[in-house]
């Protein structure tokens, strides 16, 4: 990239670079806010194939998909470079056309991909196959000599991921969680969800601590405050409080629209329910 930036003036190919840094900084974190950069970066140097690609990735992240396939398309014309061709074969699935994804995976373009590219047109060719609800056939898609390896490269994690998942939406429960279990082993960067997807089929719940945590001092703040109410009710006179709980009730539910009933004050209504007890003995 840099080299490509040498044909920039360079006040103008510095004003690139740092748009493009941003755009590498913020595309996992913030792609709305890297697809903005990348768009500054192709007005002020649409002619460089690195700031094309850099927006064909903006616009991926953000599934502007057929933004992302014309800017691909633009950086492999620039570069005659191959590189690009499985992102450009997932962006057609992103356009709702599997078929010609699938089209691209047939293509010569693929034997002049490196292995690690090789083995994303086959992940994108196998996710082509589940779109068109082609489920089994996305299963033998995957396997490969690089499934099937012990060895554990960039891509083992991923390629060992699709092919559990696939098998778990085929109902091949058990041949999943093995899967999703080599998934794990080779997965040291967490890239992949594959220990939740071995606890949802193992049964597994887990608890957050801190939710749990939150939830005891709530309970635990609601017993003190129920222990102190009662404690406030031991000392008062039972018919005392039972009178001033009827006052409270008939102001709550007081119509004012009724002018035929007038509430009655509480401390008269406390007066009179124990005036009434004296009566009663």
């Amino acid at each position: 990239m840099r080299q490509e930036l040498l044909s920039l003036p360079k006040g103008l190919a510095e004003e690139v670079s740092r748009n493009l840094v941003m755009v590498a900084r913020l595309i996992d974190e913030d792609p709305e806010q890297a697809y903005a950069y990348s768009r500054i970066a192709l007005r002020l140097a649409s002619r460089v194939a690195a700031v094309r690609e850099a927006a064909g990735f903006a616009a991926y992240a953000t599934q502007k998909y057929s933004e992302a396939l014309a800017e691909f398309r633009a950086a492999k014309r620039m570069t005659g470079s191959v590189e690009l061709w499985p992102v450009m074969a997932d962006c057609e699935r992103g356009l709702g056309r599997p078929e010609r994804a699938l089209a691209m995976a047939g293509e010569p373009e693929v034997q002049k991909l490196d292995k690690a590219g090789q083995v994303e047109m086959r992940l994108v060719a196998a996710g082509a196959r589940r779109d068109m609800g082609e489920l089994d056939a996305a299963i033998v898609t995957l396997q490969s000599p690089e499934l099937a390896s012990s060895s554990v490269q960039p891509w083992t994690a991923r390629l060992r991921y699709a092919y559990a998942d696939a098998l778990l939406a085929a109902g091949r429960e058990d041949e999943a969680r093995e899967w999703f279990a080599k998934t794990l082993e080779a997965d040291k960067d967490g890239a992949t969800d594959a220990s939740d997807r071995l606890a949802e089929i193992d049964g597994v719940e887990f608890v957050d601590a801190a939710a749990a945590a939150a939830d005891l001092e709530d309970a635990e703040f609601e017993d003190v405050e129920d222990e102190d109410a009662e404690d406030e009710d031991e000392g008062q006179d039972p018919a005392e409080v039972a009178a001033a709980e009827r006052a409270a009730d008939q102001a709550e539910y007081y119509d004012e629209d009724d002018e035929e009933y007038e509430p009655v004050d509480a401390d008269d209504a406390a007066d009179a329910d124990v005036t009434d007890g004296r009566d009663k003995a």
